[in-house]
């Protein structure tokens, strides 16, 4: 079993900055494929970006240009940079780890707040 442990929400104004982290318990991120994902009051769970092994990372029309995914194996950690954060960014925010067999955990979530 795998814990991931997200960090780093909080709350921002617009135009402003944070940095996501989602730390798991076994060194698994170089052998697991990594997501972030978000989701917002009354809203379905959506994709952000994702970090496929082997792949260049991808993300969702609406934070391109803004947000980077990123991981660092050696510290067993996984992180999201979001920049020029804007209100419809507002969500619980979820790291995911999944491989190509039944593998496939996720994180309890970190709250990001944007607003004035």
């Amino acid at each position: 079993q795998v814990q991931l442990v997200e960090s780093g929400g909080g709350l921002v104004q617009p135009g402003g900055s944070l940095r996501l982290s989602c730390v798991a318990s076994r060194n698994i991120f170089s052998m697991y494929n990594m997501g972030w994902y978000r989701q917002a009051p009354g809203k379905q769970r959506e994709l952000v970006a994702q970090l496929r092994l082997g792949s260049t990372p991808t993300y969702a029309d609406s934070v391109k240009g803004r947000f980077t995914i990123s991981r660092d194996n050696a510290k067993n950690t996984g992180y999201l940079q979001m920049n020029s954060l804007k209100p419809e960014d507002t969500a619980v925010y979820y790291c995911r780890a999944w491989n190509a067999n039944v593998y496939d955990y996720w994180g309890q979530g970190t709250q990001v707040t944007v607003s004035s």
